[in-house]
């Protein structure tokens, strides 16, 4: 037996090893990269499903957008509606105190005075006139403070000035216009 030369079989079970070695190694080798293939798969599925996740989700916000501006644009017709209809309301409430303002003030209006010029500003009516005397524009004034439609008369200037050889008192006068309500308003007509 010490004559038995083992070394060719021991080299054909090297081999054998270094073979099954080798197909192991390739084989984990291409598990590892079919396992690396199947995730980027995965992974690019997973990315592609999200992008279009998000391509859905810019076109809802985009069409929200839209419907957004609409309404804000809607809001602001509203608005300007609503102002229109305020307006019209205080026209139509108020459309009747002109006719007494002026009523009161050609009624009130003592004899020897006469109006040059009557200006509206800002619930004042700012009066500018003639009278023969300044006893006639203090019966002008205590007039209108009798009146349901004006409050607060003053004096603002009054001159003695020469018309066509005449003297006559040149005034200046403001008075707040008293607002009346619709009840009052049916009231005084009646």
């Amino acid at each position: 037996m010490a004559n038995i030369n083992l070394l060719p079989w021991r080299e054909a079970q090297r081999r054998e090893r270094n073979r099954t070695t080798m197909i192991a190694a390739f084989a984990l080798w291409a598990a590892a990269a079919l396992m690396v293939l199947l995730g980027k798969a995965f992974m690019d599925g997973r990315i592609e499903h999200q992008e279009n996740r998000n391509i859905f989700l810019q076109t809802e916000i985009n069409a929200l957008s839209t419907v957004i501006a609409e309404i804000e644009n809607l809001k602001e017709k509203r608005d300007a509606l609503l102002a229109r209809m305020q307006v019209i309301q205080t026209l139509q409430a108020n459309r009747s105190q002109i006719v007494h303002v002026f009523d009161d003030l050609v009624t009130k209006l003592p004899k020897g005075v006469y109006y040059d010029s009557i200006t509206k500003l800002s619930g004042m009516l700012v009066i500018e006139g003639k009278a023969q005397s300044n006893g006639r524009v203090s019966a002008l004034m205590r007039n209108l403070d009798s009146s349901d439609w004006f409050d607060n008369t003053s004096l603002k200037v009054v001159d003695v000035i020469d018309d066509n050889g005449a003297l006559v008192s040149k005034f200046n006068v403001e008075v707040k216009e008293e607002r009346q309500s619709a009840t009052d308003d049916v009231e005084n007509i009646r």
